[in-house]
């Protein structure tokens, strides 16, 4: 029997997605799962093609329609090339963004609006969703603090940071928190927020928590 699941986190910047996979991805591994982490936009060769489109250059350098246009385009290739070959082999896919974020970022902080979003997603995912989304909150202050210390670890002085989203400013990333908490409620039996605050130790702790009550035990989860 195939017990594969497909796990995505969420979150705004500096929310501690990619420590918590890796954690996860190294708890799961433990169980005796096989276990393939990738991200979005990117994942596959098409996808971080395009990945460089969204996520370098000015914050103005797209529109919503065409962020979330770019966003899907790279998450179709993404799901055909990698994510759903994983999932049939068994495999435990851990997603870092999903469309969740394109909900989030252009939907509600870019004011594509949801119900466009909606048509979007319905058109190119065909009702291929996550079996569980992992929303990690946090202060907005915190969050791009924590981001920004990540961008300048990582740039090295060189032009191509990828923080188009982080320069978007303050109103936009409350409103993309907003934004999640909206997707959470609207859909409790797929989403779940976890609270982000304080060490990578304690967050990594009640994501657990989380995944094992929503997640079938019998699949080793232990």
């Amino acid at each position: 029997m195939n017990n594969s699941r497909f796990i995505t986190l969420e979150g705004g910047e500096g929310s501690g997605k990619s420590t918590q996979i890796g954690r996860l991805a190294s708890r799961l591994t433990a169980l005796g799962h096989v276990v393939t982490t990738t991200r979005e936009p990117g994942g596959s060769k098409g996808g971080e093609q395009i990945r460089k489109l969204l996520v370098e250059g000015e914050p103005d350098r797209w529109s919503p329609m065409t962020e979330a246009l770019l966003m899907y385009a790279a998450r179709r290739d993404h799901v055909e090339k990698l994510i759903k070959p994983a999932l049939a082999r068994g495999e435990w896919v851990i997603c870092d963004r999903f469309f969740d974020s394109t909900m989030a970022y252009q939907g509600y902080a870019g004011e594509l609006g949801v119900a466009t979003v909606m048509v979007l997603n319905e058109t190119v995912m065909q009702g291929f969703a996550p079996d569980l989304t992992l929303i990690l909150d946090l202060p907005v202050q915190e969050g791009l603090k924590r981001a920004g210390h990540r961008i300048s670890q990582n740039n090295d002085g060189h032009d191509d940071a990828e923080d188009r989203f982080e320069k978007k400013g303050t109103a936009f990333h409350e409103a993309l928190r907003d934004g999640y908490l909206a997707i959470a409620a609207h859909d409790k039996q797929r989403c779940a927020i976890v609270d982000a605050t304080g060490t990578p130790e304690d967050v990594s702790e009640r994501l657990w928590q989380i995944l094992k009550a929503r997640l079938d035990t019998n699949n080793g989860i232990a």
